[in-house]
């Protein structure tokens, strides 16, 4: 895929919510605790219990990179907890949480996603160190 090809499909799921770039086959995983998510429906699943279940926030983007196939988010993670996650009990703190997201892409999908989240500073942020 062209740079700009990357960035018209990254900009579509980012800007637009587009779930649809996700692709059928596609794997999500969580660096820090190893949970994986395959398949769209899956992985819109595990998306949505990370933004509203087990937290309740927003990502409030910092830097994109993109390049041919393959593009990074990193952002903030700004709410609160609700959910105990990767051993942290929840607390009423509303917390901010840098976190990073490097896609792969093929034939104008996202066919693989690596999340790094930062579970130390929830933890030492959250008050929960």
């Amino acid at each position: 895929m062209s740079v700009e090809r990357t960035r018209e499909v990254m900009m579509q799921y980012w800007r637009d919510d587009d779930l649809s770039k996700i692709d059928e086959n596609a794997v999500y995983t969580l660096i820090g605790t190893g949970q994986v998510a395959r398949g769209r429906e899956a992985i819109v699943q595990f998306l949505h219990d990370l933004y509203h279940v087990t937290f309740e926030v927003q990502a409030y983007a910092k830097n994109t990179l993109i390049e041919d196939g393959k593009a990074c988010f990193e952002a903030e993670f700004v709410g609160k907890q609700l959910r105990k996650f990767a051993g942290i009990a929840p607390t009423a703190k509303e917390v901010r949480i840098p976190f990073c997201v490097v896609y792969d892409l093929a034939n104008d999908r996202i066919t693989q996603a690596r999340i790094y989240f930062e579970s130390e500073v929830l933890r030492q942020r959250s008050g929960s160190a």
